[in-house]
């Protein structure tokens, strides 16, 4: 949009001393004649831009025009640069990186766009993840519902939605949103998504209940209770999903867990993953249950 060049040409203006026109032009991938008239539009603004013809000549704001910029610290406009930095690594393009140039005049010095923080949101579907997550997030902005197949652990269907929210969680994106066939509010995950559209049917604004961004503070629904003893070589492991307090350790190096889970059939999967370094203790029942689904898998092969 305009209004975003003209105001990344200010910030980098407050940057640097003196650009030329064809940098400006290739920063914003626009012809050098709009750069001019942009410069025209500054002036007429009342922002001083000083043009300079010949070898040494260039664009730049007159000597004096100062600009308040302590809105952020340095340290605070690292972190926002961090945040946009990632941004780029799941959409597919490097569009945020003139955002970053906008925010690092903000501090009263400048601030690069690398720092001691790196995030990376991108996946193995690097090619079928960016063009989703720009055209929910287009639909999000345009208030515009999507239709899309879904596979879900219950079969797969169409879903039509009201995009609220795209949420990174639990290592994988989520669109957040009013699902019409549910009559609710509903998460779905981008990788499940198939032929993802926009109908271009607008939804009004509904009472949108508050995301809990804390997993922690997310009513789960567990109706499978089990305690599972694990051999000390999974240790690390149980310790990354449920934390160094989630199990009790035993003289011989036993690990003692009380899980919760929501069905059976997925903590069975999950337990699969530990191979034979598990063992269901209590309920009793849920040791056949555990032995039958092994003898079938016993029966492929």
């Amino acid at each position: 949009m305009k209004i975003d060049r003209l105001i990344g040409m200010i910030s980098i203006l407050l940057q640097k001393e003196k650009v030329t026109a064809p940098y400006l032009a290739e920063k914003f991938e626009v012809s050098r004649r709009t750069i001019n008239r942009d410069v025209e539009n500054l002036c007429k603004a009342g922002i001083p831009i000083v043009t300079e013809q010949g070898k040494n000549g260039g664009i730049s704001i007159a000597e004096g025009y100062k600009v308040d910029k302590t809105l952020f610290t340095s340290t605070e406009i690292q972190a926002i640069l961090s945040g946009l930095k990632s941004l780029d690594s799941v959409s597919g393009s490097n569009r945020y990186q003139l955002l970053m140039d906008k925010l690092s005049c903000c501090s009263n010095e400048y601030v690069g766009a690398s720092g001691p923080v790196l995030i990376n949101l991108s996946s193995w579907y690097g090619s079928s993840l960016p063009p989703k997550f720009e055209l929910i997030k287009d639909a999000i902005e345009k208030k515009k519902r999507i239709e899309f197949h879904y596979y879900g652990p219950g079969g797969e269907n169409t879903r039509i939605i009201e995009p609220c929210l795209l949420i990174f969680e639990w290592s994988s994106w989520y669109v957040w949103g009013y699902c019409l066939l549910r009559d609710d509010f509903r998460m779905f995950k981008l990788n499940r998504m198939a032929h993802i559209q926009c109908t271009n049917e607008e939804f009004d604004e509904r009472d949108i209940p508050p995301y809990r961004m804390d997993p922690r503070e997310v009513q789960w629904t567990n109706e499978v209770n089990i305690t599972a003893e694990f051999d000390k070589t999974m240790k690390w492991r149980l310790i990354e999903e449920f934390g160094i307090d989630s199990f009790r350790e035993s003289p011989d190096g036993k690990l003692t867990m009380r899980i919760d889970w929501s069905d059976k059939a997925s903590l069975f999967c999950w337990l699969l993953g530990f191979r034979d370094c598990v063992k269901i203790i209590e309920p009793v029942e849920y040791q056949a249950d555990f032995l039958e689904l092994l003898e079938r898998i016993k029966a492929l092969y």
